[in-house]
């Protein structure tokens, strides 16, 4: 097995413009928590709050593209949003090998997203399986 329990992995995530106005033309969420920095004040944010399931989308940046392995398929994925994240964020990804489960032949991942602060923005488990 390519992988196994304690292997970690490290990125930084930065949440761009181009991630933000993307996110909010593929999904069509205009929630104003999300693009009325008034409306987020008021509710007690700094500024528009990030669209959390951005970061999901980096979740599968990380399982497709950061893996030693290709033949990898999502079997679940659970996350808790813990902290708002804003334009411009850099989020500091870890991700530790938790689990291997061979009758299924799927790897379970513990994550969390940390940001400047060192604050827990996002934290989860993902579970992946290894495709024949």
């Amino acid at each position: 097995m390519i992988l196994k329990e304690g292997d970690f992995f490290e990125q930084l995530f930065i949440i761009t413009k181009e991630h933000y106005s993307h996110f909010i033309n593929l999904s069509n969420d205009r929630n104003p928590l999300h693009i009325n920095t008034t409306f987020a004040k008021e509710k007690g944010f700094k500024d528009v709050v990030m669209h959390g399931n951005i970061l999901n989308a980096f979740l599968s940046y990380f399982i497709g593209e950061c893996l030693p392995i290709e033949n990898v398929i999502i079997h679940s994925q659970e996350i808790q949003f813990k902290n708002p994240v804003y334009m411009n964020d850099q989020l500091f990804f870890k991700s530790e090998v938790v689990g291997y489960f061979e009758s299924v032949n799927a790897i379970e991942f513990k994550f969390s997203f940390k940001n400047e602060e060192n604050k827990t923005v996002a934290k989860g488990k993902i579970q992946i399986g290894i495709l024949p």
